[in-house]
């Protein structure tokens, strides 16, 4: 008990902005999409995307009007709004400076790497590229190999947020499930525990007002 109480202690003192990173992260750091004539028809991109397409949406990459077609199987394709040509994947160069833009640290050049797997800290879009800064904070930012958003932001205050929150559900390997036969346990004792405390007290006070009433009725005597 004392580990779940200190753990949401914990969790409460640190500003959710510095946990989500803001303080290291421009997510606006694209300008606003300016749609014109020049764009490609919808029938255009349609027949680009090679595959029965689900939706699409028109965004801004690098200062450059996309589109991102999001396939029937799950996928996204991007392709440029004015031509419709279908764009490659992500690379490591361009997820460099995809990251390096959104980066509030400076003009720090970050260390490049493929992620293939989910981990602990990173749960977004499959394959990414972990863009790691060497500041602090240890900032890592994660760009989507498919689309090049960015997916998320890691810092030390995350981490730090992060660990407790494993202690606080009781979940020491994957961080984020609430119902684990620990915190079920505990939470079930921490009932007990409570209810026969309020029973207790219930059950004990009508006798300290009887004891004290039969005191006072013998120092008057």
């Amino acid at each position: 008990m004392i580990v779940w109480f200190t753990s949401g202690l914990i969790m409460s003192l640190l500003p959710i902005d510095m946990v989500h990173g803001d303080h290291r992260i421009d997510r606006n750091a694209e300008p606003a999409l300016l749609v014109d004539k020049t764009f490609a028809p919808v029938a255009a991109l349609l027949a680009k995307a090679g595959a029965p397409v689900r939706q699409l949406q028109h965004r801004m990459l690098l200062g450059r009007p996309v589109v991102e077609a999001q396939l029937a199987d799950g996928k996204i394709r991007l392709l440029d709004a004015r031509t419709a040509a279908p764009l490659p994947p992500i690379d490591a160069k361009t997820a460099a400076i995809i990251a390096s833009r959104a980066y509030r640290g400076g003009t720090a050049v970050p260390t490049i790497e493929r992620v293939e797997r989910a981990s602990t800290e990173y749960r977004g879009a499959l394959p990414a590229w972990r863009a790691s800064f060497s500041d602090d904070d240890a900032t890592r930012i994660y760009v989507a190999a498919e689309t090049g958003r960015l997916t998320s932001v890691r810092t030390g205050t995350w981490r730090l947020y992060d660990f407790f929150w494993g202690l606080h559900i009781m979940d020491w390997t994957e961080h984020e499930r609430f119902n684990t036969p620990w915190l079920m346990a505990f939470a079930a004792g921490g009932l007990v525990f409570g209810v026969a405390g309020a029973i207790l007290l219930f059950m004990r006070w009508p006798r300290r007002r009887r004891r004290k009433a039969q005191g006072t009725a013998r120092t008057a005597a």
